[in-house]
């Protein structure tokens, strides 16, 4: 699913306030969107070990709030300002989840649609305000809201999806083979079904939260849990120096740029 695929579903607009800051959804997108998830997963894991898990979040929180001021003060899409956003969406909506369960004793069976309750309500809510949910239109301060708002919920729920499967009998290495075949069905349900693009879009962006966090566990946790034991800090480092060659690639290159910016 790229961006080709998804231009049938951009709005008209007749003036733009900002350029579209959102990249141009190509195999880079796809992969760079796996990596922070797992990312994401690891790193809130070690840190809430390292620090606590009240420092932890704290601290996760504060980087968010950076982040997105960075990315809502940028009148264009940089790669690494957007990119850094995500990765700290993918860290503290890893937090709020793990929050509800650890902290609140909320079972994954409630939090998970509870997090898809939330996803649907910024969903509506953005197309009654809008009009679409295309993300070819992110170029109003209302639409960027409404765009991390619904990315901030899709991490939450990926990541109570994924524990939840974990914990029901899959384990983490069932849980990858899951999710890979399940984030096939948009791209051939669009391809073949001619579902609407922006709608498997956002289906496939919700499952790539639980394919990679559910890669990374498997990775970083011990044997006893099912895992390769390769540990949370090696594997977060790893993945981050993967996200930084991607990205800075494609600074570089400008792959990804929106329509009409690329060089």
């Amino acid at each position: 699913m790229t961006t080709e695929n998804l231009l049938h579903d951009r709005p008209l607009v007749p003036l733009r306030a900002m350029a579209n800051k959102v990249p141009e959804v190509t195999v880079y997108f796809w992969t760079i969107k796996v990596l922070t998830t797992g990312m994401g997963e690891t790193a809130s894991d070690w840190l809430a070990h390292l620090l606590g898990p009240v420092p932890a979040v704290a601290l996760g929180g504060l980087a968010l709030v950076a982040s997105l001021a960075v990315q809502f003060a940028v009148r264009r899409y940089v790669a690494w300002v957007y990119w850094t956003a995500v990765v700290m969406v993918s860290v503290f909506g890893t937090m709020a989840a793990d929050v509800l369960h650890v902290g609140l004793g909320v079972p994954y069976a409630v939090s998970t649609p509870l997090f898809l309750t939330a996803l649907a309500a910024v969903f509506a809510l953005w197309y009654a305000v809008e009009r679409t949910l295309s993300i070819h239109s992110i170029h109003t301060r209302c639409r960027e809201a409404f765009y991390w708002a619904a990315v901030l919920a899709t991490f939450a729920l990926g990541t109570a999806a994924g524990d939840l499967t974990a914990t029901a009998g899959f384990g983490y290495r069932g849980s990858v083979l899951f999710f890979a075949a399940l984030i096939c069905v948009p791209a051939a349900a669009h391809r073949f079904l001619g579902i609407n693009a922006v709608a498997a879009f956002w289906t496939a962006y919700v499952i790539t939260r639980p394919l990679g966090a559910s890669l990374a566990d498997w990775m970083a946790l011990g044997h006893t849990r099912g895992g390769l034991g390769l540990g949370l800090a090696p594997v977060t480092l790893a993945w981050t120096a993967a996200i930084v060659c991607f990205v800075g690639y494609l600074a570089v290159s400008r792959r990804d740029a929106p329509s009409g910016e690329a060089v």
